[in-house]
């Protein structure tokens, strides 16, 4: 008996049980490391927190300074939200290093909530009671939508990833052209050279520097884009100087919540692809860090996406989710630890608190995020291949479920104006390209991998030749071994 713990402790034994039991997602690092690379997820997402609020307050006719405290309300409750997803309490949160904040899934129906709403003063009050009613639901339904977990082998994960970094390549692309489309100057070679510069540099950064500062070349790279930019004019630093040093987002400022049965119904369609795509996102998360995401993780992502959607409107907020740009982020850096993600929380949070704050990573010209997000979104794209190399492409029919998938999942990338014949709460999903792909895996999966399936008739042991035809028999598979 006192020879077990000489043998488990001896020099060629590994280290400790309780040294090998602390997993990097739950690692602590450095102050400064952690500080660092919680900025970085923040620059990472701050373009996609403050959009939906910018859009939809300008549809409503907010001013300036109400379009300002919107901005700072989603910052502040999308920091909330974090909390709750990484540091996790109770059976809520997934404890992965996720960044939650505001979904783009929700901006359409909102835009249509808020025309179609006589009284402009009542659309903020209607959206917020329709999310809030979403998000409890949501939460009551997390356990339940979490099962469909074991609908999602290599095969049907590694498509959802590789979709998740295509369909955010493009944002990375409308950043690198510039901040408004409609400008003359939208895509002129200033703003694609700081972009194709911003790129350089991370990527030189990645290839030639060790440690620390390859960790955080990201964060580097803005900052140098940044500068760089400066002298073209780019770089605008007036919202410092316009911006209060505090200002916090008091409860209801626009209202307290109306509840009508329309809106409910939207917000409610919009959850569900809200959960959807979160639960992709996990699973992608899962396979990055090296902690697979289980029925039991997804189910307390999922609530903690539902409850910061339900919180968030009592601060002015609007529906939360799982952010899928600092998936890239994770993936590239290979800082696991949820705490620095948390850290990016905390920050969130403060910017939230002090306008003069957030208005600092905005400062940060759109072409130079558009530069850093295409090795983050290309990342994500990446990981998602690697994912399918174990997904067992030598059968024909897992061959066929993501060819059919990314196809379908590509169709709102390439034509956006695919499905526009269809119902708006048809098309709140079906403009999703990785709600679509997701759905298309998932069925194809169970339809060619579990319905009927054959198993001596979906091998392709090696790549077809020109001309050749997948055969079921043995002596065709033979053929191709030899």
């Amino acid at each position: 008996m006192a020879a077990k713990p000489q043998v488990r402790n001896a020099p060629d034994a590994g280290p400790a049980p309780e040294d090998r039991e602390k997993h990097p997602v739950d690692e602590t690092l450095p102050p400064l490391k952690m500080a660092t690379s919680g900025l970085q997820h923040v620059a990472a997402m701050y373009a996609g927190v403050v959009a939906p609020p910018l859009i939809v307050g300008a549809a409503v006719g907010l001013s300036g300074t109400e379009l300002t405290f919107l901005t700072g309300a989603s910052l502040f409750t999308a920091g909330l939200a974090t909390f709750l997803q990484t540091l996790g309490v109770w059976k809520i949160g997934a404890r992965l290093p996720f960044v939650n904040g505001v979904t783009f899934a929700g901006v359409a129906p909102m835009l249509a909530i808020v025309d179609t709403t006589e009284n402009k003063a009542d659309a903020l009050p209607v959206i917020f009671g329709a999310i809030i009613v979403a998000g409890l639901l949501g939460f009551l339904a997390a356990p339940w939508f979490s099962r469909l977990v074991r609908f999602f082998p290599p095969v049907v994960t590694g498509t959802v990833i590789t979709l998740i970094g295509v369909s955010l390549l493009p944002v990375a692309f409308g950043w690198a052209q510039g901040p408004n489309p409609k400008a003359e100057d939208y895509g002129s070679t200033t703003y694609l050279s700081l972009a194709g510069i911003t790129l350089v540099v991370v990527l030189l950064l990645r290839r030639f520097t060790r440690g620390f500062l390859k960790q955080v070349a990201v964060l580097v790279g803005l900052v140098i884009g940044t500068l760089i930019a400066i002298p073209f004019g780019v770089t605008d630093f007036t919202p410092v100087t316009e911006a209060d040093i505090v200002g916090f987002p008091s409860p209801f400022h626009f209202g307290a919540p109306q509840f009508a049965l329309a809106a409910i119904i939207s917000m409610c369609v919009v959850m569900l692809v809200s959960m959807t795509e979160s639960t992709a996102d996990m699973l992608a998360l899962g396979e990055i860090v090296d902690r697979p995401a289980d029925e039991k993780t997804i189910a307390a992502g999922l609530r903690a996406d539902t409850l910061g959607s339900a919180i968030s409107p009592l601060f002015n907020g609007f529906m939360c989710s799982a952010f899928a740009q600092n998936i890239g982020l994770v993936a590239m850096t290979r800082i696991r630890s949820r705490f620095v993600v948390a850290c990016g929380g905390g920050f969130l949070v403060l910017m939230g608190l002090s306008p003069v704050a957030a208005s600092l990573i905005s400062v940060v010209p759109r072409p130079v995020l558009g530069g850093a997000g295409v090795v983050l979104f290309g990342s994500v794209a990446a990981s998602g291949i690697q994912t399918l190399v174990k997904a067992g492409l030598e059968k024909d029919n897992n061959v066929l479920i993501v060819a059919v998938s990314l196809a379908v999942g590509i169709i709102p990338i390439t034509k956006p104006d695919f499905y526009h014949a269809f119902p708006e709460t048809a098309q709140i999903i079906l403009d999703s390209g990785i709600s679509t792909g997701c759905v298309a895996a998932v069925l194809l999966n169970v339809v060619f991998n579990h319905l009927g399936r054959r198993r001596d008739d979906d091998d392709v042991t090696a790549p077809m030749e020109p001309g050749e035809e997948i055969s079921g028999h043995h002596s065709a598979k033979a053929a191709h071994v030899h």
